[in-house]
């Protein structure tokens, strides 16, 4: 077995025990979200990675939940299977961060949060536990999580991405869409993404109350 095909299947496992992980939280409603994780090598310019395929359930496990795509997003073996529609997202964050992994999900906070700090471009999150989450370790930390608009053509968004990457976050949200969190493999990435979440609902609720105040 080439050392390839057993990255493939690697990644494919990966991929599938997060996909159910993450679809039991009803993080993927309405076969919305998109995961990958990186196969083989890493350069800038050429590198290859297994993503969620377009339009699958994804509280179900199917052997078409997957495909190969290389750094232009397009697929590296033959197949009937449509990558996602936001893997060009995915290929500038690999290119630019260098991560080994991308989980994509749309919940309720972070769709209202990144509604609520809009104007602001980026959600600010004070003093929270949970960012040293994100290996921030400083006293009483504050950090500001980037938002992008949510364009209807995904090139757009792409081309925003590498503006928009704050070295320290690894997340970027769209806005009244969802969050990109990304990390050096998937079990990083999953970490980082359940601390966005709590982050969010954090911050939502807090001014919620704050504002009853």
């Amino acid at each position: 077995m080439s050392i390839l095909l057993e990255e493939k299947q690697r990644a494919f496992a990966d991929l599938r025990n997060i996909k159910a992980n993450l679809a039991a939280r009803g993080w993927f409603p309405a076969t919305s979200g998109n995961l990958s994780v990186r196969v083989g090598g890493f350069e800038p310019d050429a590198f290859t990675f297994a993503i969620t395929s377009s339009g699958r359930d994804k509280s179900v496990q199917t052997p078409e939940d997957f495909l190969l795509v290389n750094e232009k997003g397009q697929p590296t073996e033959a197949t009937g299977l449509k990558p996602s529609a936001e893997t060009l997202i995915h290929s500038e964050i690999y290119r630019l961060t260098g991560a080994g992994a991308i989980f994509h999900v749309h919940t309720i906070f972070n769709n209202l949060i990144s509604e609520l700090f809009w104007e602001r471009k980026s959600i600010p999150v004070d003093g929270v536990e949970l960012i040293k989450a994100f290996n921030i370790w400083d006293e009483e930390a504050h950090i500001e999580i980037p938002i992008l608009p949510n364009y209807a053509e995904i090139p757009r968004i792409a081309e925003l991405v590498e503006g928009s990457i704050i070295p320290r976050i690894p997340g970027i949200v769209l806005r009244k869409h969802g969050i990109y969190a990304w990390g050096a493999n998937a079990f990083e990435t999953k970490r980082h993404l359940e601390a966005f979440e709590f982050l969010f609902e954090y911050v939502y609720r807090s001014h919620l109350l704050q504002k009853s105040l």
